[in-house]
């Protein structure tokens, strides 16, 4: 798109621009989610680009490459990363954190306001949330600005701020640490996470679903999702490999070289399909029983919505812990972290005729916002079409620690 100075876009389209990272999976898998759920419902009256802010020239390389870090920390540290994560979420280490990255950020945000001229900002992502609030102020454009909190339960302070036009959160415990961060309960909105349409648009029987992947109808399935910060999987499918019950078993490695060639060489005693990585996960969990999994804030929201009831292997202290506790206090998820858990949480759910397992599956069904998307592309295309620009903002000024001041949170 042709560079403007945050003036009238006379372009009859609305354009929406969705920031992310590739920290993790879940930020970048519910900014294409809000990408998709626009197009589907406004078609070329929209147009939505989803951009990694932090892959911009002007943003710091440290900053780009801490994405990448991010995986080595959680899986080789979890206690450090646990420690780090806790000590930034005070207030004071916060209010520092916040002002860096305005001062690193800063120009980035700036460039983007200038080359894709939006309607309206969205980030999926919290540390772009003080920086484009920022970069909107100093340029004087009336643009409205959303943040999509893209975790359960545990949220980072970084996550709120009270400018915002809109803050759009998971479920009703995240809107009352919103609201206990300065947040008007009028910008709060309930939407959940926003996962693929694709969850609310298949509306098969798993049996059917079962015959086009090719697996055994009616019989107990389970599915199992790995990746590189997994590390209980093998232990947890060698479990459920000897497990003596009649359940078939679909594994995803999630691009685990290593994990997926040794899935491949194992004597399954059992039905198993093995897959390196899927395009289709939606699919998969729409006709499986139960999913083994870590407890990520996407996959969780992905089961909830499709009424899949979870065995968490794997919770990162600190940022997953609340999702964990959010599934399993409401009795949609197990956590079974050994395997002499993981066979007690089997045998408990199978037993009876999949009693626990089938009330489990209720519990996740009333949990789940299929949706979320949809919701979320609703609220952002009113929001759009509300935006009526004023005269071209005055020209910007670079940004010194003492006028940042002024745009602190009061």
């Amino acid at each position: 798109m042709k560079k403007k100075d945050c003036e009238e876009n006379l372009d009859p389209k609305k354009h929406i621009l969705i920031l992310t990272a590739d920290a993790g999976f879940g930020h970048r898998s519910a900014a294409n989610a809000i990408q998709e759920g626009l197009v589907e419902l406004y078609g070329d009256k929209v147009i939505v680009e989803v951009v990694n802010a932090l892959d911009e020239p002007t943003a710091p390389n440290f900053l780009r490459e801490s994405q990448s870090d991010y995986d080595r920390w959680v899986r080789n540290v979890p206690e450090l990363y646990q420690l780090g994560y806790e000590a930034s979420d005070n207030p004071v280490p916060t209010s520092i954190l916040e002002r860096s990255l305005v001062i690193l950020l800063l120009e980035t945000m700036r460039n983007l306001l200038d080359q894709y001229t939006p309607d309206i900002v969205v980030t999926t992502y919290p540390a772009y949330t003080m920086p484009m609030i920022t970069a909107i102020r100093r340029k004087h454009c009336r643009i409205p600005f959303y943040t999509v909190v893209t975790d359960l339960s545990t949220i980072h302070r970084l996550w709120f701020d009270r400018r915002v036009s809109g803050c759009l959160v998971p479920n009703s415990l995240v809107a009352e640490l919103a609201m206990s961060q300065a947040v008007d309960s009028s910008k709060i909105t309930v939407t959940g996470i926003p996962i693929s349409p694709k969850i609310s648009l298949e509306k098969r029987p798993k049996n059917k679903i079962r015959k086009e992947l090719g697996w055994l109808p009616d019989i107990p399935t389970i599915l199992a999702v790995g990746s590189k910060r997994v590390d209980r999987l093998l232990d947890t499918l060698n479990v459920i490999n000897h497990f003596g019950s009649n359940v078939q078993l679909a594994v995803v490695a999630g691009k685990d070289e290593v994990v997926y060639k040794e899935l491949s060489q194992v004597e399954w005693h059992i039905p198993a399909y093995v897959f390196d990585f899927i395009e289709n996960m939606p699919l998969l969990m729409k006709a499986s029983d139960l999913l083994v999994c870590k407890a990520g804030g996407l996959i969780i929201t992905e089961a909830l919505a499709c009424g899949l009831p979870m065995m968490l292997i794997e919770v990162i202290p600190g940022q997953e812990t609340g999702n964990a506790e959010y599934v399993t206090a409401y009795g949609a998820a197990d956590i079974a972290q050994s395997p002499i858990e993981v066979l007690e949480t089997l045998d408990h759910l199978i037993k009876d005729d999949q009693a626990l397992l089938k009330k489990r599956s209720i519990n996740a069904t009333q949990l789940g916002k299929p949706q979320s998307a949809f919701d979320i592309a609703k609220i952002l295309w009113n929001a759009a079409l509300q935006v009526k620009a004023s005269a071209k903002p005055r020209k910007s000024k670079k940004l010194n620690l003492e006028e940042h001041k002024t745009d602190q949170k009061g």
